[in-house]
């Protein structure tokens, strides 16, 4: 028998792997390297920081976190309709206005029943400063304190460095940006600033002062804007500073307005179709809601030409190639916005050329506004959430996930946008009247001769079905007067209002007519049929 080699043996003794023994070596070699994986994983586990306890991940949390709201919230404003429903969202929410559009029939609105002496309303930020100072608002906030350092938080459609004061004073937050960064992005000459580096293009223009109409044919040329022209100031809204200027006639008759600034935006006038599209500027990226068309100028509804009179949100809006844009250089726009310290709600409007098809910027409105009523009740912001609590969601000192680029393509989806209008109708006769009947808000129905009545009382639009309903939001009250530019109220409907060339359909008119039958008025001086008169009237500034 041969015997085993002196080398054999101390190898097979130190472990040389035998056919029998192989399995076990790479078991343990297997074993090893979880073990390190394992380890190495824990380390890496053990310096990365953990979530915070309070994280929300996405849609149903941030839903089940405002429906738990322990913080009191308030919308601060003349009336409750820029964010209607808002209550229905979140736990806590009330508003505090100073026309009760609702007759003390709101289950969460709060509207003072006497009236404080004060400064004639010249805004509405005068109308919020009022309301913070009023013994029954300071009461009604103070009832509800959650601590000795804060009341709450608030949002205002508008406000001023006045109001925020008088909101600290009152021990509540302010929930945007400040008045003075506000004010200054409201600026139509540095919107487009803006827009500049944003990338977003805007009509062709040129920022200058304005002499006198010579000078302002001078600039235009330089620019190549042609002698067609549109001149706007630094503020103002529904057509009130917004000059079309052809002929020296033209521009004698704003001459005074525009000589005063020290910058106007001149623009090429274009032949253009109205559109906005809101959105909200968040940690996690510009959320975009649909884009709407705009009812504008028209004369049933407004006596402002070029005037928001009105928005309608459905789903082949303009062309999808527009749409597309138009949701590119909303999301382009907030995120300039975010750089310049701006975050939470916004709205753009936009320009459709109909000669070239082209898109242009037309205004920034760095707050909610008139359309986020219709914004905010479609069916996409039903199905996860409206743009208004992702803006307070900003501001809640709570962390959370959410996943922006799924959420705005969801949104442009078809099926997820349907079909509403509402019509923002205006007192247009060059008169004064006081007003002795008005409509109630809520849900009206319209028979078939075309004359309308009351079906019942509702805070939104949500419970209108069919052609022949409609929601009211009444604005002006039996005691109030009528002057031209009046907010008389807002026409909810199912449905297209204009045509597909921009004109007002039947059914709006019949409607429209309708509503203004259910107000009545008399002259100055004559007996109203109420009895009394309401000591204020608001006039001559935006009210929503």
């Amino acid at each position: 028998m041969a015997k085993m080699s002196s080398k054999a043996r101390p190898a097979s003794r130190a472990g040389a792997v035998t056919k029998r023994s192989f399995t076990g070596w790479v078991a343990g070699q297997e074993a090893t390297k979880r073990t390190t994986k394992a380890r190495q994983g824990g380390s890496a586990r053990r310096t990365k920081p953990a979530p915070p306890a309070n994280l929300l991940k996405g849609i149903s949390d941030i839903r089940r976190f405002f429906h738990r709201n322990e913080v009191p919230i308030y919308f601060i404003s003349a009336t409750n309709f820029n964010l209607l429903g808002a209550d229905e969202w979140i736990k806590g929410f009330k508003f505090i206005t100073y026309i009760d559009c609702f007759d003390g029939l709101h289950p969460n609105l709060m509207s003072p029943r006497t009236e404080e002496p004060h400064e004639e309303f010249q805004s509405i930020e005068d109308i919020n400063n009022y309301l913070l100072t009023h013994s029954e608002v300071r009461d009604y906030i103070e009832s509800r304190r959650m601590s000795s350092k804060s009341a709450g938080k608030a949002l205002f459609l508008m406000f001023d460095e006045k109001t925020e004061a008088l909101a600290k004073k009152a021990g509540l937050e302010v929930i945007f940006p400040p008045a003075k960064l506000r004010s200054w992005l409201d600026n139509k000459v540095n919107t487009n600033r803006v827009a500049e580096k944003a990338g977003v293009p805007c009509v062709p223009y040129v920022l200058s002062p304005v002499k006198h109409y010579e000078h302002l044919l001078a600039v235009a040329q330089k620019g190549k804007l042609g002698i067609d022209l549109v001149v706007q100031t630094p503020y103002g809204d529904s057509g009130h500073t917004t000059f079309f200027i052809k002929t020296q006639a033209d521009y004698d008759k704003y001459a005074k307005e525009i000589e005063a600034e020290k910058e106007c935006k001149i623009m090429k006038r274009i032949n253009c179709r109205g559109a906005a599209m809101e959105a909200c500027v968040t940690r996690h990226g510009t959320i975009v809601a649909p884009l709407m068309t705009e009812l504008v100028g028209f004369k049933e509804l407004t006596p402002y030409k070029g005037g928001w009179c009105g928005n309608e949100i459905f789903s082949d809006t303009f062309t999808p190639e527009i749409r597309a844009k138009a949701r590119r250089y909303s999301r382009k726009f907030g995120d300039q916005l975010l750089k310049e310290g701006y975050k939470g709600y916004f709205e753009l409007d936009f320009l459709i050329d109909q000669d070239n098809g082209e898109i242009y910027l037309g205004e920034l409105n760095p707050r909610v506004t008139g359309a986020s009523s219709i914004t905010n009740h479609a069916v996409f912001a039903l199905s996860d959430a409206p743009l208004h609590l992702f803006h307070t969601l900003e501001w809640m000192d709570v962390p959370y996930e959410l996943n922006v680029n799924t959420l705005n393509r969801r949104w442009a989806k078809p099926e997820n946008i349907d079909t509403w209008g509402q019509m923002v109708i205006k007192y247009t006769t060059d008169d004064v009247q006081r007003v002795t009947e008005a409509p109630r808000s809520g849900i009206w129905r319209m028979r078939e001769d075309g004359s309308i009545y009351f079906w019942r009382m509702d805070t939104h639009r949500r419970y209108v079905e069919k052609d022949n309903e409609a929601f009211f939001l009444r604005i002006t009250r039996p005691g109030d007067w009528f002057y031209e530019g009046a907010d008389m109220g807002i026409l909810v409907m199912r449905g297209r209002m204009m045509t597909d060339d921009f004109q007002l359909t039947e059914r709006s008119k019949k409607w429209l007519a309708a509503i203004r039958t259910q107000f009545k008025s008399v002259a100055p001086g004559a007996h109203g049929t109420n009895g009394h008169e309401h000591l204020l009237e608001i006039g001559g500034f935006k009210m929503m």
